[in-house]
């Protein structure tokens, strides 16, 4: 697995006999993993359902779409597969090429904490002629098979369509804000209301009195702030590219830079998205002329889903979208004492109550949406958030790794010490998903230690008014932090009092089942795989 991984996907195979022990064909089945960063989740579930697959006798070939360069399964492979597995929690990339196929969805947690239930509930659905199927255009055996298209709740597909946007929009912030960040170190702060200028008015060849280090930091914020402006129009764009493919994209930067324009801010890309998206699915879903059809995706549809988007973002939407951003802000402003930290608290349970899932990636969006707003001397509430977000985000895999290599090395296996030892780099990078090894072998007691660390972290950081100016990067952008001893100070906290919850869980608290054990070692071990070969680890 780890030679074909460098290649962008995954496969189990084995010379035993199949799950019947007859020495016939075994079981082939394909699958896609994705999360909405496309880092540390999509390669877990990918190795995890691997050697699930390889332990219940069947052929697996995984297709990890992570934030990298990804290498499609061969035609041939997904051809022959009996049926698909989908632990994804953004689209999945040219789905179509599934279509017809027996499939099981889930999210990629799942992938991670349950692969033997999916593979075999997709070896199942292969031998079932009822079973839900990807929707598309089915190839023979599909079609014959006369099985009805997958279907999902609206609740599920939201979801994805949300995340779809926050995953494509995630680059845009962490490469903008950092860029905002080395500005900030190499020419001051005072460098957000002069760098157009700077760099207007002066060149390498004709450089400031300040300098070269103060051009430079005006070039690095200057472009980190346009890379910042694309946020909410990235965000709304692939929304709507989530609902309506291809078509959507155009009409969902449109809504988003009209959201923008509009001063709706981050709430507005959704809206915007979401509109523009469900208005180019609509355009395109009735069957025209052939002569029409070359013209839909690429003039008709953008047209049309953009008037209709924007147009409603400009004329209805759009005003009282900007008026709800403006008191959201003013209120978020007036937060001090009590509020503040409880504010804080809620952002510090969020982050690290499913290590790096869905309900992180809200508060993380929700502290990045207003970072290019936020302003030390007129508006730092929304730097504090971010300052709380990033700790308490650093907290759970800084825990596990206090916990497992210096408090209680005994009550964790060797595999889980090794992966210990890679989280202190991790958790200080600001990377939560290297708490997930831990996580996935004894969720019921790593997921409240991790939490109550969390929280305290979220507190503290926000009862001292700590500021971030950089989205990403933990201790490596320490630069970019406000208040730095106290934001240090918090995360030790926060980091001391979730390792210690951990080992009197451990101490105190047994499991009852030895399979939840044998699981739990399972999943250790995956982990360990994982740690070994997947980028955030790298």
């Amino acid at each position: 697995a780890t030679a074909a991984s460098a290649a962008g996907a995954t496969s189990a195979s084995s010379t035993a006999a199949d799950a019947t022990g007859d020495g016939a064909r075994r079981p082939k089945l394909v699958g896609v993993t994705a999360c909405p960063t496309g880092i540390a989740h999509t390669f877990m579930a990918a190795d995890a359902l691997v050697a699930a697959a390889k332990r219940l006798g069947a052929d697996l070939q995984i297709e990890p779409q992570g934030s990298g360069t990804v290498t499609p399964l061969d035609p041939a492979v997904i051809a022959e597969a009996d049926a698909v597995i989908f632990a994804v929690d953004v689209d999945v990339r040219d789905q179509g090429r599934f279509a017809g196929k027996p499939v099981v969805r889930g999210p990629v947690k799942r992938g991670v904490d349950a692969p033997d239930a999916m593979v075999k509930e997709a070896l199942a659905a292969a031998k079932d002629p009822n079973a839900a199927r990807v929707a598309g255009t089915a190839g023979a055996a599909g079609a014959a098979a006369g099985s009805t298209a997958e279907k999902q709740g609206f609740g599920s597909s939201l979801k994805r369509w949300l995340l779809t946007g926050v995953s494509y929009m995630i680059p845009f912030v962490a490469g903008g804000g950092l860029l905002l960040a080395l500005g900030f170190l190499l020419s001051g702060y005072e460098i957000a209301g002069n760098a157009a200028t700077v760099l207007t008015d002066y060149s390498l060849f004709n450089l400031p009195p300040e300098g070269l280090p103060y051009f430079l930091g005006a070039a690095a914020f200057q472009i980190g702030n346009l890379s910042m402006g694309f946020l909410v129009a990235a965000l709304a764009g692939y929304i709507a590219y989530a609902i309506a493919d291809r078509p959507g994209i155009a009409p969902g930067f449109v809504a988003g830079a009209v959201a923008v324009f509009m001063g709706a801010g981050f709430i507005g890309g959704l809206v915007g998205g979401l509109l523009a998206g469900f208005a180019a699915y609509w355009i395109g879903k009735p069957d025209v002329p052939r002569w029409l059809r070359g013209l839909m995706p690429v003039v008709i549809i953008p047209l049309l889903a953009s008037i209709f988007a924007s147009g409603l973002l400009v004329l209805v939407l759009g005003g009282p979208i900007a008026a709800l951003t403006v008191a959201l802000t003013d209120f978020l402003n007036g937060l001090s004492g009590t509020g503040a930290i409880v504010l804080g608290v809620i952002l510090g349970l969020m982050m690290c109550i499913d290590l790096g899932g869905p309900v992180n990636k809200v508060a993380y969006s929700f502290a990045v949406a207003g970072l290019s707003a936020g302003s030390i001397s007129d508006n730092p509430a929304p730097l504090m958030i971010m300052a709380a977000v990033m700790g308490a985000g650093m907290v759970p895999p800084l825990a596990m790794a206090l916990a497992s290599t210096v408090l209680y090395r005994k009550g964790f296996s060797q595999v889980e010490r090794s992966n210990g030892t890679a989280a202190w780099l991790l958790g200080a990078s600001f990377i939560s998903e290297g708490a997930i090894p831990f996580a996935a072998a004894d969720p019921l007691r790593v997921i409240p230690a991790s939490m109550v660390g969390g929280a305290v972290t979220g507190a503290i950081s926000m009862a001292a008014g700590v500021t971030s100016q950089a989205p990403h990067g933990g201790i490596f952008v320490f630069f970019a932090i406000g208040n730095l001893g106290m934001w240090a100070l918090a995360i030790v906290a926060g980091t001391v009092v979730s390792a210690f919850v951990l080992v009197l869980l451990k101490k105190f608290v047994r499991r009852g089942a030895a399979a939840g054990a044998d699981a739990s070692a399972e999943a250790a071990e995956a982990g360990s795989v994982v740690g070994q070969r997947s980028p955030v680890a790298a």
